[in-house]
C-alpha cells in the first residue's frame, strides 16, 4: 500500500441554525472551500482524480451527488469525478477515508474530500401514498432525525436522532462536556 499524506486544508466557519450561512445552498457552500483550494494549489486542477464529499441530508439542494455538483460549480474539470457518501454524522470523516483507500490502493493519486450540510435549507418531505389516489397527506421536517419511519427499526431499536442518542451515551458512560 501506498502512503497517504494530507497536504492542505480550507474550511467554512461553521453557521448556525438559520444563521449568517443559511442563505447559501449545500452545493454553492462546499464549493467555496474546494475553489479556495485549487486557487492557491501547487497542482494543476486537471491532476486530481476525483472529489468524495460527505453529506448527511441528502433531502434538498444536496439531494443528488453533491460531490459531482461541486465539480461542476469550481476550476476542475468536468472529467473528474464526485462520489458523495452518507455515513449520517461521519460522513465529512468517511469522504476523507475513501479518498485515502483509493490513494493507498493505487486507484487514485490526488483527491479532494470533504463534507457539508446546510441544516437550514433542509426541506420539508412528503412521502407518497401507499394506495391510489391517498388523501392523507404526512409532511416530515428533514433538519434532523428520522423521517419515513420503518416501524419494525422503531420498535427494535428506537428512532432517536444522532445528536440525542451522543446525550444518552454520555449520560450512560458519564462522559462530561469537557471530557468530549
Amino acid at each position: 500500500m501506498r502512503p497517504v499524506f494530507i497536504c492542505d486544508y480550507v474550511r467554512t466557519p461553521i453557521g448556525r441554525y438559520g444563521g449568517a450561512l443559511s442563505s447559501l445552498r449545500a452545493d454553492d457552500l462546499a464549493a467555496i472551500p474546494v475553489a479556495a483550494l485549487l486557487a492557491r494549489a501547487r497542482f494543476a486542477a486537471a491532476e486530481v482524480d476525483g472529489v468524495v464529499m460527505g453529506a448527511a441530508n441528502q433531502a434538498g439542494e444536496d439531494n443528488r451527488n453533491i460531490a459531482r455538483m461541486v465539480v461542476l460549480l469550481t476550476a476542475l474539470p468536468d472529467t473528474v469525478a464526485g462520489l458523495t457518501v452518507n455515513r449520517l454524522c461521519a460522513s465529512g470523516l468517511d469522504a476523507v477515508i475513501t479518498s485515502a483507500n483509493q490513494i493507498a490502493c493505487g486507484q487514485a493519486d490526488l483527491m479532494i474530500a470533504g463534507g457539508v450540510e446546510s441544516m437550514s435549507r433542509a426541506p420539508f418531505v412528503m412521502p407518497k401514498s401507499t394506495t391510489a389516489f391517498g388523501r392523507a397527506p404526512e409532511i416530515f421536517d428533514t433538519t434532523i432525525g428520522w423521517r419515513f419511519v420503518n416501524d419494525k427499526i422503531a420498535a427494535q431499536y428506537g428512532i432517536e436522532s444522532m445528536p440525542q442518542t451522543a446525550e444518552n451515551v454520555a449520560e450512560l458512560y458519564n462522559v462530561s462536556r469537557a471530557d468530549q
